[in-house]
């Protein structure tokens, strides 16, 4: 048996775009493109994926009560993160879509650091470095890892309404694979 070093950033990033895929055939080459990761990187955190029971062996399914018990259950402690100093970047957390129509705050925005992004607020370390890239070619992914920044780095609310609309799109999607 392979060994498990442990799961990595880009690892939820990875099964997070394969589950908004809904279970449509995928080549491995699209996703390396898509989250501008090499290929070798996304076949390691594949095999990382499988080992840990969040991914079929077949390597093409998520295995969604997995994935959602991780997220809700050990994220936060794997790959904590706390509000920085104020930066110019693109909106995550509660400051961003879908979770900033159920909390409103003005006091404190967060953003993932981006010279060309729009927002001005505490700089939020990005579950993967190239989020904010991701962010513009794909909006489901990004309101995904959004919702996982408030897991992250919110306060009771915002991680239990977070968790909730996480465990809903999941739930979604499990149910629309082909």
């Amino acid at each position: 048996m392979r060994k498990h070093n442990g799961m990595k950033p880009q690892d939820i990033v990875i099964l997070l775009k394969i589950a908004t895929m809904k279970g449509s055939p995928f080549l491995q080459k699209d996703i390396a493109d898509g989250l501008h990761i090499s290929k070798s990187e996304l076949s390691e955190s594949l095999n990382r994926s499988v080992l840990a029971g969040l991914l079929r062996s077949d390597k093409k399914q998520v295995l969604y009560l997995g994935l959602t018990d991780f997220i809700k259950s050990g994220l936060r402690y794997v790959f904590p993160a706390a509000p920085d100093r104020i930066v110019r970047g693109i909106a995550t957390a509660h400051s961003a879509y879908p979770l900033n129509e159920k909390i409103v705050s003005e006091k404190d925005v967060y953003v993932w650091p981006f010279a060309k992004g729009d927002k001005r607020g505490q700089a939020i370390e990005p579950l993967y470095d190239n989020a904010p890239e991701i962010a513009k070619s794909d909006p489901e992914l990004y309101q995904l890892l959004t919702l996982v920044d408030a897991i992250r780095v919110g306060r009771a609310r915002e991680k239990s309404i977070a968790t909730e609309m996480i465990e809903e799109r999941l739930k979604n999607y499990a149910s629309k694979k082909q």
